[in-house]
C-alpha cells in the first residue's frame, strides 16, 4: 500500500484521490479551508486543513510519503511563499520519497507560436508564471539538499466537467478574432490524473514533463468549440487593437502569449495513452457529466 498525500486537494487532486483509494492506497488530502475540509468528506476522502498561508505545523508525518503538490501560489508577487513553506514544514514533519509538483506551461513564456518541448529555455513574462518557476526552483533545491525524487509536470489549461467558460459565453463577452488569437494548450482533468499516477509511478527523478492533449488551437477556437458542443452562441470577434478595453486583466496576459506544446516526452517516457486526446471527446464526456444538452455536430 503506497501512503499518498495530496497537497491542495481540489478540483484535480479530488479526481486522484478517488483513484488511489479506489486502487486501495492510503490517501490524505490537505486543504486550506472548511469548506474544502467538508467537501472531501462528503466525498469520503481522508483530510485535514492545514494553511500554507500561516506558520502552523504541519499536522501528521509526512516522512516516506508519495506527495502531489497541487496547491496555487500566492495571488501576487513573484515568489511562491507556499511552497517555501511546505518545504520548510519537512524538517518538522518528515521529507516526502517522492514529489510531484503541478506546475505551469507559463513558465515558458510567450514562443511566437513556436513548438515548444520540456528543453526550450524558461522565460516566463506574468508573474503568475514567475511564481510557479519560484516553486520549481524550491523544490529543486529541496530534492538535491535532502534526497527526495522530483517530477515536475508542466500543465497546459485544464478543462473538464463544471470547469468551462460556459458563463461568459452566456455573457456574450467578445474575443479577439481568430486570425489574431495566440496559440493555447489543454488537457482534460481525467488525463491529467492519470499523467499524475504515471509520473509518479513512473517518471525519472528529475524529469520535467509538458501536459497538453498535443492538440493546440487558438484561444478563439476553443471558445467557439465550446459554444458549438454546448448550443450556444458564438461569441462576439473583436481585433487586438480592441482588446484592451474589453478584455480582463487577467485574459489579456493570456493573449500576450503564444505556444504550441510537444507532448512527446509525455507518451515515450511516461507511456501515457489520452482518454481524451480530442478536444471533441473531452468537451462531450465534460458536458455529459454536467448533464447539459450536447447537440449533434456534424
Amino acid at each position: 500500500m503506497q501512503h499518498i498525500v495530496i497537497v491542495g486537494c481540489g478540483y484535480v487532486g479530488e479526481r486522484l484521490a478517488r483513484q488511489y483509494i479506489e486502487r486501495g492506497d492510503s490517501v490524505l488530502g490537505l486543504v486550506r479551508s472548511r469548506s474544502g475540509l467538508e467537501r472531501l468528506a462528503a466525498a469520503g476522502i481522508p483530510a485535514v486543513r492545514h494553511d500554507l498561508t500561516g506558520a502552523d505545523p504541519m499536522p501528521g508525518s509526512l516522512a516516506g510519503t508519495r506527495l502531489f503538490h497541487l496547491a496555487p501560489p500566492p495571488a501576487q508577487g513573484q515568489e511562491d511563499l507556499h511552497t517555501r513553506r511546505l518545504v520548510a514544514s519537512f524538517d518538522q514533519a518528515g521529507h516526502p520519497r517522492r514529489l510531484v509538483y503541478i506546475s505551469t506551461t507559463g513558465v515558458y513564456g510567450d514562443c511566437a507560436g513556436a513548438w515548444v518541448d520540456e528543453d526550450w529555455p524558461t522565460q516566463p513574462t506574468l508573474d503568475r508564471s514567475r511564481r510557479r518557476l519560484d516553486a520549481e526552483e524550491c523544490l529543486r533545491r529541496w530534492s538535491r539538499e535532502h534526497g527526495g525524487e522530483l517530477i515536475v509536470l508542466r500543465v497546459a489549461g485544464i478543462y473538464g466537467p463544471d470547469r468551462l467558460p460556459l458563463e461568459r459565453l452566456k455573457r456574450g463577452l467578445p474575443l479577439v478574432r481568430p486570425e489574431e488569437a495566440p496559440y493555447s494548450n489543454r488537457i482534460h482533468v481525467d488525463d491529467l490524473v492519470t499523467v499524475c499516477v504515471a509520473a509518479m509511478e513512473r517518471g525519472r527523478h528529475g524529469a520535467i514533463f509538458n501536459v497538453s492533449d498535443g492538440q493546440p488551437s487558438t484561444m478563439t477556437d476553443y471558445f467557439i468549440r465550446i459554444a458549438e458542443a454546448a448550443g450556444l452562441p458564438h461569441p462576439p470577434l473583436i481585433t487586438m487593437a480592441e482588446a484592451s478595453a474589453h478584455l480582463s486583466e487577467g485574459m489579456m496576459g493570456y493573449m500576450s502569449e503564444s505556444r504550441r506544446l510537444s507532448s512527446r516526452r509525455l507518451r515515450e517516457d511516461l507511456g501515457v495513452e489520452l482518454r481524451y486526446p480530442t478536444l471533441s471527446e473531452g468537451l462531450a464526456q465534460a458536458l455529459g457529466e454536467q448533464g447539459l444538452h450536447r447537440p449533434t455536430m456534424a
